[in-house]
């Protein structure tokens, strides 16, 4: 049978949820119907993309992306649920091409079923080659979660034949809005006297993570102990934030630390100490988190935090990023160890990440100016007439291989993006600019 398989013949389609007993408070408030759902309106409310196909009867396949704890499963048990299809699961965690394929040798007897496979980045490229002659003969529909840009994890050929939806953050309103349901709703929580005094360490600490959330309250609620007074058990933040470090102090790739760590490790490599890097990485290999993840993640800051000050730095990125991939672990600590410190002690410039964000953000605001003549293609008779490429200075045939002229559109003459960070190889880069340039773009 499939490994985590929830296909059944006797039973076409999922049943409203139903919690076992003793389960989690994020499991026993899991939504039963798409109306209860929280969020995500975009996509299931009156007018969303996925509310559409649900009215019309039909779904296609779909790639769900988003942060942990945002309903990326439950969407896709309620919406199989609402069109009555047949469903199956996998996780992509503990189940191999032999499990994908025998589930879809079942769905073959029940065409339309709905298989879902949860971390679908997860999957290798067999594991999701396996699936594409299903997805588009029909016998399944794919729904795939994942809380990694599928461009990267998920094979082109699985992508062209899924649509990609992105589930959004959820925001403070929903947050304490599912605190306040799971209070006055819940069999065990309604039979206390809870009062939330203060939300904000719960929502903090829980970081949009609904099911982080919910089960950081039921925590919180079973080890507080009620006022002597009134009888009341108060949630206040200090409480929170001294019971959640008792708790929640282990790292799961799977989303309780996950954002705080991988951010914690990117701000010291940005902020040049290479010891607190190194622990911060320890704790995700340790944890089991993903080396590519970890790799990409440093191709990211070589080029965003240390740029031209140290350009060797994104060659080494890139050279890390193929090795883990090629010889993953144990071996791959090593390399990553390697990158990290030589990132972390690097000069560091964002000079180029700012120049390209501050170029955008004007073309989206001003739009697009037209081309300098001198600058154009030629490639027609009547284009040369029109003065096209006339002008132009090949900058070959120039003394220093440099001719100065106009290469900005009219309008933006002058305007400078770029700005030489305040490093050795940027003080060269912008003395060379002077003397090219002279006092044109402020070098």
């Amino acid at each position: 049978m499939a490994t985590g398989s929830l296909f059944d013949t006797d039973s076409p389609a999922p049943q409203p949820h139903t919690p076992r007993p003793g389960a989690p408070l994020a499991e026993r408030m899991r939504p039963r119907t798409l109306e209860e759902y929280a969020g995500q309106q975009h996509l299931v409310g009156p007018e969303g993309v996925l509310r559409r196909y649900l009215n019309a009867g039909r779904l296609p396949s779909l790639i769900l992306w988003g942060p942990p704890g945002v309903g990326k499963t439950t969407l896709a048990n309620l919406l199989a649920q609402e069109l009555g299809q047949p469903f199956a699961s996998l996780s992509a965690v503990n189940a191999g091409v032999k499990d994908v394929r025998e589930v879809i040798e079942r769905a073959r007897k029940q065409r339309g079923t709905v298989l879902f496979i949860d971390e679908i980045h997860r999957f290798s490229k067999s594991q999701q080659d396996a699936l594409l002659g299903a997805v588009e003969q029909g016998i399944v529909t794919l729904i795939g979660a994942t809380t990694e840009n599928p461009s990267f994890e998920v094979i082109p050929a699985v992508l062209s034949r899924a649509q990609v939806y992105v589930l959004e953050p959820l925001d403070k309103e929903i947050l304490t809005g599912l605190v306040d349901k799971a209070l006055a709703e819940d069999e065990i929580l309604k039979q206390k006297k809870v009062r939330v005094q203060d939300y904000n360490a719960l929502l903090t600490i829980s970081g949009g993570d609904a099911r982080k959330l919910l089960n950081l309250l039921d925590i919180v609620v079973e080890a507080s102990r009620p006022d002597p007074k009134s009888g009341e058990i108060i949630i206040t933040d200090e409480g929170v934030q001294q019971l959640a470090q008792q708790h929640l102090a282990r790292y799961d790739k799977g989303g309780e630390m996950h954002y705080d760590v991988i951010s914690a490790f990117i701000k010291s490599i940005r902020g040049s100490d290479p010891n607190a890097a190194l622990y911060y990485l320890a704790v995700m290999l340790e944890g089991g988190e993903d080396v590519k993840f970890i790799a990409r993640r440093l191709l990211i800051l070589a080029s965003e935090d240390v740029g031209n000050a140290n350009p060797n730095a994104l060659l080494l990125a890139q050279s890390c990023f193929q090795a883990v991939t090629v010889i993953g672990l144990p071996e791959s600590d090593i390399i990553l160890g390697q990158t990290v410190v030589y990132l972390a002690t690097s000069p560091k410039s964002n000079a180029s990440y700012k120049a390209i964000r501050e170029a955008r953000a004007l073309v989206r605001q001003q739009g697009v100016e037209p081309v300098p003549i001198p600058l154009r293609n030629a490639p027609t008779k009547l284009m040369k007439q029109l003065g096209y490429g006339t002008e132009y200075q090949y900058s070959h045939d120039y003394p220093g291989n440099f001719a100065y002229q106009e290469f900005m559109p009219e309008k933006l003459s002058g305007t400078a993006f770029y700005q030489p960070g305040n490093n050795p190889t940027e003080d060269k880069i912008r003395e060379r600019m002077r003397q090219l340039w002279g006092e044109k773009y402020g070098y």
